[in-house]
């Protein structure tokens, strides 16, 4: 498969078992047609953020090698939040999955329902550490 675009995608959890829900996203994002997972970060506990009260997250930045586009990408993670039990009822609200395209390639999107990169990315100091982790690798600069 070619290269395809770099695309950095943020899993978080923080109802039921978080480390399942997470390796399931993992093991998921792997599977992805035209697409491969080329290397995650370590996983992290981080507190929650917004107005409504909950419990902390688990996160992990992956980051994939597609050749697919933001919108098909996108309806990947909606089905493997889907498996694991995700409601979208009350935004900033807990979750079993999350699952967020932080960045994909060099694009900027502006769609109903996607952009990119993602709008919170410079106020989650976590995903900047996940993404300084993954950019540390040094195969990945080849």
């Amino acid at each position: 498969m070619p290269k395809g675009e770099r695309v950095y995608v943020a899993l978080g959890s923080n109802l039921g078992d978080r480390a399942s829900h997470l390796a399931h996203a993992r093991a998921r994002l792997a599977t992805l047609p035209r697409t491969r997972l080329a290397a995650l970060s370590s996983v992290e506990e981080t507190a929650p953020l917004g107005p409504v009260p909950q419990g902390p997250y688990l996160n992990q930045m992956a980051l994939l090698e597609t050749e697919l586009s933001p919108a098909e990408i996108l309806q990947h993670l909606h089905v493997i939040e889907r498996e694991r039990g995700r409601v979208r009822s009350v935004r900033w609200g807990p979750r079993t999955l999350d699952l967020d395209i932080v960045r994909f390639g060099d694009r900027q999107v502006r769609e109903p329902g996607l952009t990119i990169p993602h709008p919170e990315l410079p106020r989650r100091d976590f995903w900047l550490r996940e993404i300084g982790e993954l950019d540390q690798i040094p195969s990945l600069h080849e």
